[in-house]
C-alpha cells in the first residue's frame, strides 16, 4: 500500500504568544531553525522517497502562507484542503480520508494515510521511519495505529496510552491499546513513567482511510455525515480544495481521540523513541534547543549578565537581561513577554484576556502578510496612518476603492505598475502618486525584485474593512 502523509496545519498555537498569533501561528514560524515548523515536517518526510506527496489541511486565512512555504522548499503537495472553520481533528481527518479515497479510486491504488500535526519536532527521523514501517504492517490489516512516545519524564502536559504487555502476534513492536488516559497529575505521571506499558499520546496516526471512516460512522455518525456532505460539496479555488462551508460548520467539533480512538476495538500503539516534542510551550522550546555555557537559548540582539537556564528572544530590538534564572523573555514589535519557565502554561490566559478586552495583539503582528506580500504599520494618529508595503515579484493587489480614505504612495525601491481610474503608469524609486477617495486603483509589481513603498492614508476612517474589491486574482471576497 502507498502511504500518503496528511499534514494538519491548522490551529493558533496560543501558548507561544506573543510570537505565535492567529494570523501567523507557530506551525508557520521558524522556531528551531531557518525553516518553519511546517517546512521542517515536510522536509523530514521528503527524505523518505517511499512516501507519496503530502495532503495538507489548513484554515482559509492561512492558505497563501502555507502554499508559499511549500513553494519555498520545492514541495508540490497532492492537495491543500481548506477548513471553513476549526472543528478539531476528527472532522479534519475525515475529509482528508474522503480526498484520499477519491484520489486512490482514480489511480486504482490501495492507500494508507499518515496523519501528522505540522508543528511537532522529531529529531530522529530514521527511528520514526522504522516506527512507520512497523505501523504499516498492522494498518494494512485494518488496525488504527497510533504512535506512543516512550516517556523520558513525568510529563503532566500530555495524555498517555496504556498498552498490552505483549506484542501482537506476528507484529513486533505493535501492541493493542488498553485505554487512553487524560493528562495526569504529577504523582500519577511518575507512576506511569516507571511502568513500561505507558506512552505519551503523540497525536500521530496511520490507517486506511476507509477504515477510519467506518469507525467514525459507528461511533460519531453525525460527524461522519457532515464531513461526507462537506466533501461532496467541495470545489476548486485556484490551487486549493474548498469544503462546503455550511456542512462543515454544522459538524460537531471533536478530537480524533475522543471520537474514534477511545472507542474502537482496532486501536494499536507503536511505542517509539524518535526525539519527539510537540513544542507546546516556551519551556518546551528551551528544552529542545542547545544552550550556551550557562544553559541559555538566545536569539536576536540579546545581552545577558548572570543569567542561567533561560530562553531570551529578541525579534526587533536590543534586549538586555541581568541576574535571573529559569525565565522566558520574548520581545516582538508590539508586545513583550516575561515569565518564569514553571509558569509558561499561563501564557494562554494572556491570550484569553486580550480577546475578552477586544484587543488585537493575539491576532496580528505589526507586519501583516497578504498573498501579494506584506504591510507594516509605521505610525498612526488622528485621521492619518503610515504603512510600509512590500509587494513580491509578480504580486498584484486587488482592483479596489475606499469610501473614507485617500492614499499617497511613494516608491522606495523596485518598480510599481499603478492603475488609477482610467490611468495606467509605472513608478520607480523616489516617484509618487495620489489616490483620491472613491477612485478605483490597483498596485502591481511587474519586476523581478521586491517592490517597497510607503503608503500614507488620510481620512475619516482608516479600517482595513473599508475596501471594495472589483477584481482579485487571489479570489478573496
Amino acid at each position: 500500500m502507498k502511504i500518503y502523509p496528511v499534514i494538519l496545519a491548522g490551529g493558533s498555537g496560543t501558548r507561544l504568544w506573543p510570537l505565535s498569533r492567529e494570523a501567523l501561528p507557530k506551525q508557520l514560524l521558524p522556531l528551531c531553525s531557518r525553516h518553519s515548523m511546517l517546512q521542517e515536517t515536510l522536509l523530514r518526510l521528503a527524505e523518505w522517497p517511499e512516501l507519496m506527496p503530502p495532503l495538507l489541511t489548513c484554515g482559509n486565512e492561512h492558505r497563501f502562507l502555507v502554499a508559499e512555504q511549500l513553494r519555498a522548499i520545492g514541495i508540490a503537495p497532492l492537495g491543500i484542503l481548506l477548513e471553513p472553520e476549526g472543528r478539531n481533528t476528527a472532522p479534519t481527518v475525515a475529509v482528508a480520508a474522503h480526498y484520499l479515497l477519491q484520489h486512490a479510486k482514480e489511480g486504482n491504488e490501495d492507500v494508507l494515510m499518515l496523519v501528522l500535526p505540522a508543528d511537532h519536532m522529531i529529531s530522529d527521523p530514521e527511528a520514526f521511519h522504522a516506527a512507520i514501517r512497523r505501523a504499516a504492517l498492522v494498518a494494512e490489516k485494518g488496525a488504527l495505529a497510533t504512535f506512543g512516545i516512550v516517556p523520558s519524564a513525568a510529563e503532566t502536559g500530555y495524555g498517555y496510552i496504556r498498552r498490552a504487555k505483549t506484542a501482537l502476534p506476528g507484529a513486533e513492536g505493535c501492541y493493542a491499546v488498553e485505554r487512553f488516559v487524560e493528562k495526569p497529575d504529577r504523582a500519577t505521571a511518575e507512576i506511569f513513567v516507571k511502568d513500561e506499558v505507558y506512552s505519551w499520546n503523540s497525536g500521530m496516526f496511520l490507517f486506511q482511510p476507509q477504515r477510519y471512516l467506518e469507525e467514525l460512522r459507528e461511533f460519531r455518525p453525525l460527524i461522519a455525515e457532515s464531513c461526507q456532505k462537506a466533501f461532496d460539496g467541495a470545489y476548486r479555488d485556484l490551487d486549493f480544495c474548498r469544503l462546503d462551508e455550511a456542512s462543515f460548520a454544522a459538524c460537531p467539533a471533536e478530537s480524533i481521540d475522543y471520537a474514534v480512538m477511545e472507542h474502537t476495538r482496532q486501536a494499536v500503539v507503536i511505542p517509539a523513541e524518535i526525539g519527539w516534542n510537540d513544542i507546546g510551550s516556551w519551556s518546551a522550546l528551551w528544552e529542545v534547543q542547545k544552550g550556551d555555557e550557562n544553559g541559555n537559548v538566545l536569539r536576536g540582539d540579546v545581552y545577558t549578565d548572570d543569567v542561567r537556564d533561560s530562553l531570551i528572544r529578541a525579534e526587533s530590538r536590543f534586549v538586555a537581561v541581568v541576574g535571573v534564572q529559569d525565565v522566558v523573555v520574548v520581545e516582538t514589535k508590539d508586545a513583550v513577554l516575561v515569565v518564569h519557565k514553571d509558569q509558561v502554561q499561563g501564557v494562554k490566559k494572556i491570550v484569553e484576556d486580550l480577546k475578552k478586552n477586544s484587543r488585537t495583539e493575539h491576532m496580528n503582528h505589526i507586519r501583516v502578510y497578504r498573498p501579494w506580500g506584506s504591510y507594516e504599520g509605521i505610525d498612526m494618529g488622528e485621521r492619518f496612518q503610515v504603512k510600509r508595503i512590500t509587494v513580491a515579484p509578480g504580486g498584484k493587489l486587488s482592483l479596489q476603492m475606499h469610501h473614507h480614505r485617500a492614499e499617497h504612495w511613494v516608491v522606495v525601491s523596485g518598480t510599481a505598475r499603478i492603475v488609477r481610474g482610467d490611468e495606467e503608469k509605472f513608478l520607480t524609486e523616489n516617484e509618487s502618486t495620489y489616490i483620491p477617495i472613491g477612485v478605483k486603483h490597483r498596485l502591481e509589481n511587474p519586476g523581478k525584485l521586491p517592490l517597497h513603498l510607503i503608503e500614507v492614508q488620510s481620512g475619516s476612517y482608516l479600517g482595513e474593512d473599508d475596501i471594495v474589491r472589483f477584481d482579485d486574482i487571489y479570489k478573496r471576497s
